[in-house]
């Protein structure tokens, strides 16, 4: 069975509450019925969540909302955070996790983001989980950034059921490629997104690597998506910047309209 394009606008820390409502609005105009075969999710800052819900409910918008991270308990003394019960309640169907900036400031290991999916699938809710090697990986040669990625998703999907595994999306995103301009070329991109898939046949079983949505990201925009839609392993995106501008955002998710 085919995997549906997925297309999630990571918003970062960007956007007020004022600003998010307008952005949602805009994109929600722009929505038309081809984007039903993709997937669109609209991820902004935990301050906008419940703002951006209330536009899509309002609009009736097939679009859906995810958040940027997740604590990995339901509730408890862990100031500063949010669980995946919270994000269920507001409205939240997805969630990013193990992205490389909250690795690269915040200390996030694979094991953490491991145990942060799992309490996403234990709510109900579909982690993207994030991974992704450095430029200095990359000099190394294809192989070594392959095989880096490669470990890198099965160690952050470590502990998840078998059963539950075929829930979760992969987002790969090489590091030298994030709000560089610099793009993975379509090959390159796809070679590491059929690593992972391969890593995971072997650790989980062919069925389960199938059932698996891989997104590339990495300064992907409306000019390049269309070079990535057709590569067999590569089911979407996880669109930074160009996710903060309604007309791009729309017409980069209609790179992946099915063909």
């Amino acid at each position: 069975m085919p995997r549906k394009p997925l297309v999630a606008g990571n918003w970062k820390m960007n956007k007020t509450t004022a600003q998010a409502v307008t952005l949602a609005q805009d994109i929600s105009n722009l929505y038309d019925d081809r984007l039903d075969g993709v997937d669109v999710v609209l991820c902004p800052p935990f301050t906008d969540l419940k703002q951006v819900s209330t536009v899509l409910a309002y609009d009736k918008s097939r679009m859906t909302l995810g958040a940027q991270n997740v604590c990995w308990e339901r509730s408890g003394a862990y100031t500063g955070e949010v669980s995946p019960e919270m994000l269920h309640e507001i409205g939240c169907l997805w969630c990013i996790v193990g992205h490389s900036e909250r690795r690269a400031y915040f200390g996030e290991t694979d094991g953490l983001t491991a145990v942060k999916a799992l309490a996403l699938l234990n709510e109900g809710l579909t982690p993207i989980i994030c991974v992704g090697e450095s430029l200095e990986l990359r000099e190394q040669g294809d192989q070594a950034a392959e095989d880096f990625v490669a470990s890198q998703v099965l160690n952050s999907c470590s502990g998840i059921p078998g059963a539950e595994l075929s829930r979760i999306v992969i987002a790969y995103e090489p590091i030298w490629a994030i709000g560089t301009g610099r793009t993975a070329t379509p090959e390159q991109a796809e070679a590491s997104c059929a690593a992972i898939r391969a890593a995971l046949a072997r650790n989980s079983g062919p069925e389960v690597a199938e059932a698996i949505r891989i997104l590339y990201g990495g300064s992907v925009k409306p000019e390049n998506a269309a070079l990535f839609a057709p590569m067999p392993d590569i089911d979407g995106a996880l669109v930074g910047g160009a996710s903060l501008n309604a007309r791009d955002f729309i017409d980069l998710a209609k790179g992946f309209i099915p063909r």
